[in-house]
């Protein structure tokens, strides 16, 4: 039973996905956190981290360990990953004939200036509910989440960079 769960939560999360990864992380929290209960905040937190960290897309290396910790088995994890994936594989196969043909038109530029806010929106979405008390723990918390995020507004940070930088932050506070 919790591999038909895995299959079609995932599925789900990439058949109504757009834009990446990022924006599936909003989804992935609300289906494995608050629905299922598979992963805890913390859990899922780290997760992110880790998903971030480790090469590959966000949402493929997510929906992986989501998959294992959910099932306890190599199993769970190969069918979340595969489960997020074939949507978009069916998608591409689908219009990939017909989206150059018509990409110039109205109806599909429309389509896609509605879309841009709207991802914009679910990537917001997920970093505010990352911002609770599981992980802002105490003051120090708060000053490398400020740290970071200047770092990367005003001065463009690479990612690698920053996650490093914070890594050590945490050495030395913790």
């Amino acid at each position: 039973m919790i591999y038909w769960q895995i299959f079609k939560t995932f599925f789900k999360i990439g058949l109504f996905n757009f834009g990446g990864g990022y924006p599936m992380i909003s989804f992935i929290q609300n289906e494995v956190v608050f629905k299922y209960g598979w992963l805890n905040n913390a859990e899922f937190t780290d997760i992110v981290a880790v998903s971030q960290m480790t090469p590959g897309p966000v949402g493929i290396n997510m929906a992986t360990y989501t998959g294992y910790a959910a099932s306890d088995s190599v199993w769970g994890a190969a069918l979340a990953t595969f489960a997020v994936c074939l949507p978009s594989f069916i998608v591409m196969i689908l219009i990939a004939r017909y989206f150059l043909k018509y990409q110039d038109h109205p109806c599909v530029k429309a389509v896609f200036r509605g879309l841009r806010p709207a991802i914009i929106g679910l990537i917001a979405a997920a970093a505010l509910l990352l911002c609770d008390g599981e992980n802002f723990v105490d003051i120090k918390s708060y000053f490398i989440f400020a740290f970071s995020f200047l770092l990367v507004f005003k001065y463009k940070c690479h990612p690698i960079m920053l996650i490093l930088l914070a890594g050590a932050t945490g050495l030395v506070f913790y």
